[in-house]
């Protein structure tokens, strides 16, 4: 029987902290491949380079484990999984992790998410695919507020899990942590209902020109619901979202066959 393999990503780059802290964490449960951005991607979602060569080298970093082999990619998270896949791995890994992310990926975000990006990819290529994030404030920052070591070990069990016994078929897992020192459990969950506002902020530019960066509002539409990711962070438990890559509104189909019978 074949040592589990493990394919690691983020949208953060390879020298970000959470995604260190992740590779520690799940080292002991297999053959672990590190193939991540060579820098910043957020925001990236599922995009991937068409225009420009994408290029990736093995390097060695000491935060990582000796026994891990990382490389370093010129693309975005789901290139980063495409050339894996077809020109790193021995094998189709067991397990496709991405993050952990510095920032939430619940609700909506879960579109922009390049962390959720790479995890599109996995799932599509029928791995088991997990995306785990940290809900930080605005202006905190994950070397402040790390994930604590028995949320780690709490993660690795379920990695561990995940590789014994699957999941659905076309199912990814959404994983947003909680900014805590204890691990107060998991709640499985759905996507809260939400709206980004107030998305840009006025920037200096040299030659003159209408600049801006993005920023932005986050607004929970539904705060008093009880079974939302974001609702089980509020109350400082780990949220798990299961998200399909099958994106038919099945509920809607006789609604569209109406109005197309419509006089």
């Amino acid at each position: 029987m074949n040592t589990p393999l493990i394919l690691i990503t983020n949208d953060d780059g390879y020298a970000a902290t959470g995604i260190q802290a992740l590779t520690r964490a799940v080292a002991p449960l297999g053959d672990i491949f590190v193939v991540a951005p060579d820098g910043a991607r957020s925001g990236a979602a599922c995009a991937i380079t068409a225009t420009t060569p994408v290029s990736f080298r093995e390097i060695h970093h000491p935060a990582y484990p000796d026994s891990v082999r990382l490389f370093a990619c010129s693309g975005t998270p789901v290139d980063c999984v495409k050339l894996a896949w077809d020109n790193i791995l021995p094998r189709t890994p067991d397990l496709l992790l991405s993050g952990i992310n510095h920032g939430d990926n619940a609700s909506v975000s879960v579109h922009y998410s390049g962390t959720m990006g790479a995890v599109f990819e996995g799932c599509m290529k029928e791995i088991p695919s997990i995306g785990i994030s940290l809900y930080l404030h605005r202006g905190q920052r994950y070397e402040e507020y790390p994930v604590s070591e028995d949320t780690l070990n709490a993660v690795a069990s379920l990695c561990r899990r995940v590789i014994e016994q699957g999941l659905p078929q076309d199912v990814c897992l959404n994983i947003n942590l909680p900014t805590a020192h204890v691990f107060r459990g998991w709640q499985v969950c759905r996507q809260a209902r939400g709206r980004w506002s107030a998305e840009w902020a006025s920037a200096s530019n040299p030659h003159g020109l209408n600049a801006f960066w993005l920023t932005g509002h986050f607004t929970d539409l539904e705060p008093d619901a009880q079974d939302t990711d974001f609702s089980a962070l509020r109350a400082g438990y780990a949220s798990i979202v299961p998200v399909t890559i099958d994106m038919t509104a099945f509920e809607a189909m006789n609604q569209i066959n109406e109005l197309l019978r419509a006089r």
